[in-house]
Formats: structure tokens, C-alpha cells, sequence
């Protein structure tokens, strides 16, 4: 009887908090590297001055860029490719506030512009290609621009 309950408990205690990690946008280095294992992605990591650039080459054909800053937070990410990457796995906690800002939209390139998220979509079948970053989380000296 105790050993249910105690197996129960930690049911419990594992769907409160997951342990799966994601790479996404204000997430950690650490998750990276499990996205590369559970996506089944080659991964390519090009150092900068303020920031590490990790290449997930996806077998799609399409490419995720994943920007972590020198304290190890992931401050941007892009994509571009053949087929458009799981959004809602990308940008994490952020998908919701973007999502809501692209309801009343039209078909096409999306762009939202917010004090707390900056995301760039756009492409059609067989081209697609966006960025999203969280300006509070930009490295100084940083610009916008070196996220491709």
C-alpha cells in the first residue's frame, strides 16, 4: 500500500515538473544539446564575441540557430529551411504572447514588434525563414541584426 502511494506521489511529482529540456527562447545551454539527441540533428556550435551559435541542421533539411549568450541563456533563435520548425518548441513560454499577436494577421510575413519579443516570420512551401529574440536578454553590444 505504501509503495502506491509512493509511486503515485512521484506520478505526481514528474508531471508538475518535467524534465524534458527544450532549447527555446530564455531557456539554457544545457537544453541544446537535448534537442539535438531528440531531433536527430547535426549540431554545429560557432563561437562570437558575446555569444555561442548553435547550427541544429535538422533531417528536413531545415536549419535552427539557436544564439546563447556568455551566462548561458538562450537569447535568440532563427530558422530557415525546407519546412517550418515546431514554433510552439522554439519559442517556449514566449509561443502564447506570439500567437496572440498574430491572430488578427493576414497570410504571409508576420512581424511583432513588443517590448518583450521581437519575432519575424515569413516564407512560403519549401522556403521558410524567421528569427525571434527577447530584447531584455540581448548581450551588450549585441545588435539585432547578427541574429540570422
Amino acid at each position: 500500500m505504501k509503495s502506491k502511494q509512493w509511486l503515485t506521489g512521484m506520478a505526481l511529482v514528474m508531471l508538475a515538473f518535467p524534465f524534458s529540456a527544450r532549447a527555446v527562447l530564455g531557456g539554457d545551454v544545457a537544453s541544446v544539446h537535448s534537442d539535438r539527441a531528440e531531433l536527430n540533428a547535426a549540431l554545429r556550435t560557432t563561437p562570437a564575441n558575446q555569444f555561442t551559435q548553435f547550427d541544429l541542421q535538422l533531417p528536413s533539411g531545415t536549419t535552427v540557430r539557436e544564439y546563447v549568450s556568455a551566462t548561458g541563456a538562450v537569447f535568440a533563435v532563427s530558422w530557415d529551411g525546407p519546412s517550418l520548425p515546431d514554433l510552439r518548441l522554439l519559442l517556449g513560454s514566449y509561443f502564447q504572447q506570439y500567437r496572440d499577436a498574430v491572430r488578427s494577421g493576414g497570410v504571409g510575413a508576420r512581424v511583432v514588434k513588443q517590448p518583450g519579443l521581437v519575432v519575424y516570420t515569413g516564407g512560403h512551401m519549401r522556403a521558410f525563414r524567421g528569427r525571434a529574440y527577447v530584447p531584455q536578454l540581448l548581450p551588450p553590444g549585441v545588435a539585432a541584426e547578427e541574429i540570422r
